[in-house]
């Protein structure tokens, strides 16, 4: 074990761990413990098809041990799939032993093919004939007919074949590749299921029960489902690159169809079968994961939508609004006056819309700039900038074409905006604009006046609703000039000096960041009080990482509220004691980046879009914003100290890389993200 530094891909599958967790929880509701496990599934095809890929790539190179901890990739290796081989197999128990039957006592069953009736195995039949049939592709296998391209993550079936062809040859092994155009997951009719009950039917069973109808004249011996996760890493070479939507598309494309990392294959597919997947997909026994269950986990979320039973899911609850906004004041007007602190989801996103919104109808507003990394397909924050542009308007958006997994939706975004007449740039290649700025330019009273929202979370309205991030509108003069100023460096690429209220990557934001942790190690040293509080979702840049063992080893008390990966090791003795760490893992995503330092009774508060990654100091455009506001500088504090109090969905970081669970024990439960729902939202129940 490395003294100083826990590996970042083992950190990362310790934080699906912590989810699995919830999955695991008998106190959370029966249909959340079930989007919990399908999270966790999610989680990690992203792992693999990012993480895991990558380390392979690195194996199969050779290549040095890497990252500050300086562990060789095959090492990393063996010992995730140590781990992930676990955590797959208490998945499916979880799943098999005690989500599904307390689901179908609660009326929500998932009806397995030896149980179906025989109205329900007739109406699956002509469901089979009607609407799976016209779209399936039944293969075998010869020279003219070679083993087909594999999708990545598409649900597939290796079926054993006997017996010969219409043309005479013998046959042993088939293939069906089920269509992502069909459900995977198919709801029966009520009349067909038991009284009170939602029924529901897998599409991979109604395929093995009915795939001897897909090959006629042979006989099938089995049926096996098998899934395959690919390389999804995209590479653009900074340099060569001329066009970079150009270059992203044949990319996207690309990686469809990269190289291999893993496989998923039904548990009672036999040995046989399993080595000629293993074998054509170049994989060994290692990158092999049998389940006993459907090979795609995150499928069942559907059921949480389709259902709707409250009395299986978290109390609903109507977001709140800040005093400040509950007015018919206009937002402008408001600004004028006063700062106004978001906390989403427990408020909500709204008046950053209507912000927005109000920017694109209003005939004294001349210019909006923002940026965008997600916002998501269909975003009603580029329908108000479209309409902005269209009715004349300066519009400017900075695009991240880059963001990962939501690149096309960016490419369709970016030329939505530019038919519309809106000024697009695309960033630049190689640092990733991560930054959450808008900015508006208004004429008022014959002056031009800014009005900005920075924010710590994307603009995206459909994860405002799950995801915790804080939203900072206002119209301070500085901090509109200072946001100008990125915007100009965004756009034309220029230096940017003279900003008082921001710091941004890749240029000031990390000095800045490391002279703060430095003071504070001098204060402590100095016999005065010193004090750091950070919250961010993730922690592995080396020098932050040894800044802060300096200041513990001075005295300083460092508290670290991380949501996901962790490099530093607290608590080590001789190194870290005056470290803590925890993660909150719960009913809403952690995604908010705070940082706190006492600076020896003159505090500093800052929100930023910026975790404590390398990538983030070094290689995106971040923006960090202070707060100097007393009564939002209060609100954040205990915030923070909430965070620290939580005993029910905090998890305490061991210097060994592993976590402890928090639990309340004979002190009062504290739970952070409940107590800000029954302070900051409405509950429905409660209106009703």
């Amino acid at each position: 074990m490395d003294k100083h530094y826990i590996n970042r891909e083992l950190s990362l599958l310790e934080f699906n761990k912590r989810v699995l967790a919830q999955a695991q929880d008998p106190d959370v509701p029966l249909l959340e413990r079930l989007r919990f496990l399908c999270i966790t599934c999610t989680n990690l095809d992203e792992f693999f098809e990012i993480r895991v890929a990558g380390l392979k790539q690195r194996m199969e190179l050779g290549a040095p041990a890497q990252g500050p901890e300086k562990v060789a990739a095959d090492d990393i290796f063996k010992e995730l799939r140590v781990g992930i081989a676990d955590m797959v197999e208490q998945q499916y128990r979880l799943l098999n032993d005690e989500l599904f039957p307390r689901l179908a006592e609660a009326g929500v069953r998932f009806v397995h093919s030896r149980d179906w009736n025989e109205k329900q195995r007739e109406w699956l039949e002509n469901y089979f004939t009607e609407q799976v049939v016209p779209v399936l592709t039944p293969l075998t296998f010869d020279p003219a007919r070679p083993f087909p391209r594999i999708l990545n993550k598409s649900l597939n079936f290796i079926v054993r074949l006997r017996g010969k062809d219409a043309f005479g040859r013998p046959r042993h092994r088939g293939m069906v590749q089920a269509p992502r155009s069909l459900p995977r997951i198919i709801r029966l009719p009520d009349d067909i299921s038991k009284p009170g009950e939602q029924s529901f039917v897998f599409l991979s069973s109604i395929i093995r029960i009915n795939v001897d109808r897909l090959f006629p004249g042979l006989d099938v011996g089995g049926c096996y489902q098998f899934r395959v996760t690919r390389n999804s890493n995209l590479y653009v070479d900074d340099e060569e690159v001329s066009d970079l939507v150009r270059a992203l598309e044949g990319q996207l494309a690309a990686s469809r169809y990269g190289a291999a990392v893993r496989i998923e294959i039904g548990h009672e597919c036999p040995d046989d079968l399993r080595e000629f997947l293993l074998d054509h997909f170049e994989l060994d026994a290692d990158d092999t994961y049998l389940v006993d269950g459907p090979v795609n986990l995150n499928r069942l979320a559907t059921v949480c939508e389709l259902d709707k039973r409250q009395d299986l899911l978290y109390t609903p609850f109507t977001q709140g609004l800040p005093e400040e906004l509950r007015s018919e004041e206009g937002i402008f007007s408001i600004l004028d006056r006063k700062n106004v602190l978001l906390h989403h989801p427990y408020q909500s996103f709204a008046p950053v819309i209507d912000f927005i919104a109000t920017a694109a109808t209003d005939p004294n507003v001349l210019a909006i700039k923002q940026t965008l990394y997600r916002a998501g397909a269909a975003s009603p924050i580029v329908d108000h900038l479209v309409v902005a542009a269209r009715s004349g308007k300066e519009v400017t958006v900075v695009i991240e074409l880059m963001a990962r997994f939501d690149e096309a939706a960016n490419i369709s975004l970016a030329n939505r905006l530019q038919e519309a007449g809106a000024h697009v740039v695309y960033g630049l290649v190689g640092f990733k604009t991560h930054s959450k700025m808008t900015l508006v330019v208004r004429r008022k009273e014959n002056k031009l006046v800014r009005y900005v929202h920075l924010g710590t979370g994307n603009y995206h309205h459909a994860t405002t609703s799950v995801y915790t991030d804080y939203g900072y509108l206002s119209g301070s003069k500085r901090l509109g000039e200072d946001v100008h100023k990125l915007f100009l460096q965004l756009t034309s690429l220029t230096k940017v000096s003279g900003m008082t209220r921001m710091l941004a990557s890749p240029f000031s934001l990390f000095d800045a960041l490391l002279e703060k942790v430095q003071q504070e190690t001098k204060n402590a040293k100095a016999g005065k009080a010193a004090r750091i509080i950070v919250k961010v979702n993730s922690l592995n840049e080396p020098q932050l990482v040894e800044a802060l063992y300096e200041a513990s080893q001075a005295g300083v008390e460092v508290d670290l509220i991380l949501r996901g990966i962790c490099s530093l090791r607290p608590g080590v003795e001789g190194l870290s004691e005056n470290i803590r760490v925890r993660s909150i893992v719960g009913r809403f995503l952690e995604h908010s980046r705070v940082y706190y330092f006492l600076n020896d009774g003159d505090e500093e508060f800052y929100c930023s879009s910026a975790d404590l990654m390398n990538r983030n100091m070094f290689r995106r455009n971040e923006s960090c914003f202070e707060i100097r506001q007393k009564h939002i500088q209060e609100r954040l504090r205990k915030d923070l100290e909430l965070f620290l109090a939580d005993n029910c969905q905090a998890w305490a970081l061991n210097g060994d890389g592993s976590y402890t669970r928090l639990t309340p024990g004979e002190d009062a439960p504290v739970s952070a993200q409940e107590t800000f729902l029954q302070n900051l939202a409405v509950s429905k129940l409660v209106q009703d």
